[in-house]
């Protein structure tokens, strides 16, 4: 994707940090340098604060967490430059535990006991929206991702006319995944007739208070759209009413764990619909191959991989070198969060080189807001959109499906088309839902 004018450098010009570094660009790794500056060297560190589920249910979103906040501890190693002056950099990791009351004790802590000068976290709304919460009250900047933002926004009261002021998120929105959706569901021949899987939760509730219209206008009609008590462990009613009304196309916004247990209950009654796109439960590699020979061509958003055509503002990393860096170091496949706990980074490093002292938390914030930067998953500007809140900056979406590959388990592939041309080039896009 082309840059454009007057976005992204700034004080983080990427030929200084090479300079520092004593590095050429080809022979820049990944999160080799850090900061420096011909400044004074300070004894107070930057102190960044980063939220991550590392155990428990949504465990999953955060694997790709502590590998990129280690391999930013190496980019930091040399300091960050404010002003005139050189900080140390300090990251301060604390667990979730997936839970929304613990998130928020974590984000409390970190405020009140660790001192922090800003916040990170992603691996949805449970784990974004109480962080959140906790900064805006307390007046600490926070970035957040790993949400669609009308469940960051909608889901903690956002008002148009009084925008959040130390709070920011970039991610996609329903709006999107609904365009996404509809191009893979326009690939097949079907009878048009959707079964969604929406629980009784803010995701569900999103998910469905969007779509039902948006469909409708494309000739689609929901079959049946109950919303999903929590902890159901029974799907055999639903699979039954889905099969029974003739549902060619499945879709939803559900936990792996959830959609494992609805889809071994689907494969029992021999349910199978055309075309299954589902939201948070097919993301990762492991959740599909928990479903074992059932998942192949199953289908979901893709919002990263590493044939996006995009580069990080920090260390000019692409992201098949982060993916592939990735799995060298862990031994783990490629995640889709990989990409956007990079990209938090990117931004908060931004926005503290252009504030002019440490501790000003307010010009901290205000600098979050105006950023305009080019990231590892594209291009984010905040404040830049009409209808979209100020306090948001979207990212680029695609559809993407399993496909079994012999004695290797399951490949993400790109179908479909995107909203922009420049995600992923037409050699690495498969253009057809099989």
């Amino acid at each position: 994707m082309a840059r454009p004018d007057g976005w992204g450098g700034g004080s983080l010009d990427r030929r200084k940090l090479l300079g520092l570094a004593g590095m050429t660009a080809a022979a820049l790794p990944l999160a080799a340098c850090g900061g420096g500056s011909d400044g004074s060297k300070a004894s107070r560190s930057i102190r960044i604060g980063y939220v991550s589920p590392q155990t428990g249910s949504l465990a999953a979103f955060g694997v790709a967490d502590r590998y990129v906040t280690d391999s930013m501890r190496s980019f930091y190693r040399r300091g960050l430059t404010i002003g005139t002056r050189t900080y140390p950099v300090d990251i301060i990791f604390r667990d979730s535990q997936s839970d929304r009351t613990r998130a928020a004790q974590a984000a409390s802590d970190l405020i009140f006991i660790d001192g922090v000068d800003v916040v990170l976290v992603g691996s949805t709304l449970d784990t974004v929206n109480p962080v959140a919460d906790q900064c805006e009250a307390n007046e600490v900047p926070c970035i957040s991702t790993a949400a669609p933002w009308q469940s960051w926004f909608s889901g903690r009261g956002g008002d148009l006319t009084k925008p959040f002021k130390w709070t920011y998120h970039f991610f996609w929105g329903l709006e999107d995944v609904i365009q996404v959706y509809l191009g893979m569901w326009a690939q097949l021949g079907t009878n048009k007739k959707v079964g969604a899987l929406w629980p009784d939760d803010p995701d569900g509730r999103a998910f469905a208070g969007a779509f039902p219209q948006a469909i409708a206008g494309h000739g689609y009609s929901l079959a049946a759209q109950p919303a999903i008590p929590a902890n159901t462990t029974d799907f055999s009613p639903l699979v039954s009413q889905f099969k029974s009304k003739g549902v060619d196309i499945l879709t939803g916004v559900m936990t792996a764990a959830d959609f494992a247990l609805f889809w071994r209950e689907a494969v029992r009654q021999d349910f199978k619909p055309k075309i299954v796109t589902v939201a948070k439960a097919l993301l990762f590699p492991a959740s599909v191959l928990e479903l074992g020979t059932n998942a192949s061509n199953l289908g979901t958003e893709v919002w990263w991989s590493p044939v996006h055509r995009f580069r990080s503002s920090l260390t000019g990393a692409t992201p098949q070198a982060l993916a592939d860096d990735f799995t060298a170091k862990t031994g783990k496949p490629w995640l889709q969060t990989l990409g956007f706990v990079h990209a938090l980074y990117e931004v908060a490093t931004e926005a503290l080189a252009q504030v002019g002292s440490l501790g000003d938390r307010a010009a901290l914030a205000d600098a979050i807001g105006k950023l305009r930067i080019n990231t590892i998953v594209g291009p984010l500007a905040f404040g830049g959109l009409a209808n979209i809140p100020k306090n948001v900056a979207k990212t680029p979406l695609v559809g993407g499906q399993w496909r079994q590959e012999e004695d290797k388990g399951y490949k993400l592939v790109i179908v479909g088309e995107d909203s922009d041309s420049s995600i992923v080039s037409q050699s690495d896009r498969v253009q057809q839902y099989s």
